[in-house]
């Protein structure tokens, strides 16, 4: 099924897609950091490189082009690609340590859903004392609401920090009109912020998914502009970070669901089963899987499996997709008594190109037709819900811990039920919630007899996480790094000087 596309021409802060920009005809610098497989897709395989590249020079800083194995990716891109400048991390004490202080003040101040929930399951277990001890000055701080000062002066300290001597000579050498930061809450660009806050450099920010601003830790530094999906983000990056009301926040969609409104990238359903063994005249459940690192899933997709290969389903089959920055040849020899009705999808271990880094062509053909073709889709409150919404097939959410035992019984309702960025979603009727593994058969088999049910939900969730359905995001980012540039940097920084 094609997804559902607007109108195109969509105008967003003054940003006009299908128009070109004529109002500054000089060639200014942007500098684009990617360094994470879901932002370098953006750069690879959508139409942002080509738009921004239209009368200005473009960088690219890509950690994946420091590896032989994808510099060719990056052979024939509108823009001159170089190795991600190297980089030291902050020192324990005191740099780290006034991190966390500056989080507990902010939990304790905002009291977000997620985090609080996350350190009552995972993060209080696994502190070091000395950093738990930090919560008693923490409290009397957000008792003297001091919050927005501790934050101003840590930035101050974090910035004294020298981390990128490589990235200050860089930027010296040649100064953008503006850097695109696409990973505000990873560990390496804010490196390279430190350094262009010191020379002056104008910042945007990409939030690079819809939970980022809910679940991660504090992003300290400030930027000049923001990029978000959707005008459900701008709202909470306004709610816990109020200083962005004062400067320019452009709504431009999910660029990373771009390939899934793009033909190119389309396989037909029965090139597709070829090329996963299936049958095509068979339907196709996914059950997608999450980090090992977080719950243990696989029991809930080997409870589904033991369903579907002894024909409780009829003649279906199934798609055990492992979470793609692991390794799967584990799960594999776990699911092999299961052939040939089901099968574990290829992934890092088999491809040869670690999807923690990057994603070649292939990677992601296989992600947009696994999803293009599945009658039904079965996960634990991950994005993947969002990916079967865009292509309308029904969504089967777990509401428990599959895991013998149930340890994290309360994380998985939580997530569900409090989690700032699911709640909405596990909520909507858009996803059949089930509460154990006799009804994720039964919704199972109703939605493939079914596949109707929910739709409106459906097409309501893909709108609200994603801001647009049109396939242009990416096109939409590049304007409004270009319209930023236009009216909220220095004609000298445009000019490159």
């Amino acid at each position: 099924m094609t997804p559902v596309t607007e109108t195109p021409g969509y105008q967003d802060n003054e940003v006009t897609i299908g128009h070109d920009r004529l109002s500054n005809p000089s060639r200014s610098e942007v500098l684009v950091l990617s360094t994470s497989s879901q932002t370098d897709r953006i750069f690879l395989y959508t139409k942002v490189l080509n738009e921004l590249s239209n009368n200005n020079i473009v960088r690219v800083w890509a950690t994946s082009t420091n590896d032989p194995r994808f510099q060719q990716l990056w052979q024939d891109k509108p823009a001159q690609v170089e190795e991600f400048p190297e980089l030291r991390p902050f020192k324990e004490f005191p740099y780290n340590y006034l991190r966390r202080l500056n989080e507990f003040v902010w939990d304790y101040r905002q009291q977000p859903p997620s985090r609080l929930s996350m350190a009552r399951h995972f993060r209080n277990k696994q502190q070091k004392p000395s950093i738990r001890a930090l919560k008693v000055p923490a409290r009397a701080l957000a008792l003297m609401k001091a919050e927005r000062s501790l934050e101003d002066r840590l930035e101050r300290i974090l910035l004294s920090y020298p981390r990128s001597d490589a990235a200050l000579k860089r930027l010296q050498t040649k100064q953008p009109a503006v850097i695109l930061i696409t990973g505000p809450f990873q560990f390496r660009q804010p490196a390279v912020v430190a350094v262009a806050k010191k020379l002056g450099i104008p910042l945007m920010a990409l939030i690079p998914s819809w939970d980022n601003l809910s679940t991660k830790g504090r992003l300290v530094f400030k930027y000049d502009g923001y990029l978000v999906w959707s005008e459900q983000t701008k709202r909470e990056l306004h709610r816990f970070y109020p200083e962005t009301t004062q400067v320019p926040v452009y709504v431009v969609g999910a660029p990373q669901f771009d390939v899934f409104f793009d033909d190119q990238f389309y396989q037909s359903r029965e090139a597709f089963c070829e090329t996963q063994g299936l049958r095509l005249s068979s339907p196709i459940i996914v059950y997608s899987l999450g980090s090992p690192n977080f719950l243990r899933e696989h029991h809930g997709a080997l409870y589904l499996a033991e369903r579907v290969a002894r024909g409780d389903f009829g003649d279906t089959q199934l798609i055990v997709r492992p979470h793609p920055a692991k390794d799967n040849s584990d799960i594999r020899e776990q699911f092999r008594c299961f052939s040939p009705r089901v099968i574990v999808q290829g992934q890092a271990g088999d491809i040869g190109t670690p999807y923690s880094l990057s994603q070649d062509r292939e990677q992601i053909i296989e992600w947009v037709n696994t999803f293009r073709h599945a009658d039904v889709v079965v996960n634990l409150s991950s994005t993947v819900t969002v990916d079967a919404a865009i292509f309308d097939h029904p969504v089967v959410n777990l509401n428990y811990d599959s895991e013998p035992g149930q340890p994290n019984q309360q994380l998985v309702r939580d997530i569900n039920h409090l989690w700032t960025h699911f709640k909405p979603i596990a909520e909507s009727g858009g996803v059949w919630l089930v509460n154990n593994p006799e009804e994720m058969v039964e919704a199972v088999r109703t939605y493939l007899l079914h596949p109707e049910l929910h739709r409106k939900k459906r097409r309501w969730i893909a709108e609200y996480v994603c801001g647009h359905l049109d396939g242009r995001c990416g096109e939409r980012m590049a304007q409004a790094i270009l319209d930023f540039v236009d009216k909220h940097t220095p004609t000298q920084s445009r000019n490159g000087n």
